[in-house]
């Protein structure tokens, strides 16, 4: 028959062992809240955002920018806006503020790469391309670095995921 001693020591083990299981569980737990927390906050700033994009102001800019028949129109016509101060400048970069905050919200893990292309996939691209005259005759890219880099970063995905495709 064991001892006091080791009685005390066997007990104290069982008590550390179950401590030790239940700090582990409630460690998993945490991680999964902190995974649920974050894919919520993720989900709601998406929704704030892209119904952003059809609010009124937004439909307005979209509205002018349908209204240039190509990107060289909607460079020009930008330019001219931007060199007169008039209001239908601020309008037009509604458009291009949108996408780099957009493209800053997703750099720094406010949305999820995964989600935008669900939600934008290509159609990204393509404002990309009709934006890209402006922002070359605004300054470059470095203008907005943000909106092109997701918009290569868009570019090459979804040609990844043709490839895959076919």
């Amino acid at each position: 028959m064991p001892n006091w001693a080791e009685q005390v020591t066997a007990v104290a083990t069982v008590v550390i062992a179950v401590g030790a299981v239940g700090a582990i569980g409630a460690a998993v737990v945490a991680g999964q809240q902190v995974r649920e927390v974050r894919i919520g906050r993720q989900a709601e700033v998406a929704s704030d955002f892209f119904t952003r994009w059809s609010d009124a102001p937004m439909v307005e800019t979209r509205r002018l920018v349908a209204s240039y028949g190509s990107p060289e129109e909607l460079r020009d016509a930008l330019l001219r806006h931007v060199a007169a101060n008039d209001t239908e400048a601020y309008v037009l970069f509604r458009e291009l503020d949108y996408f780099e905050q957009l493209g800053a919200l997703e750099e720094h893990g406010g949305i999820d790469f995964e989600l935008v292309r669900a939600l934008l996939g290509r159609r990204l691209v393509d404002r990309w391309q009709l934006w890209e005259p402006s922002v070359t005759a605004l300054g470059g890219q470095n203008v907005y670095p943000l909106f092109a880099r997701l918009a290569r970063k868009m570019e090459k995905a979804t040609a990844a995921a043709a490839t895959a495709a076919n």
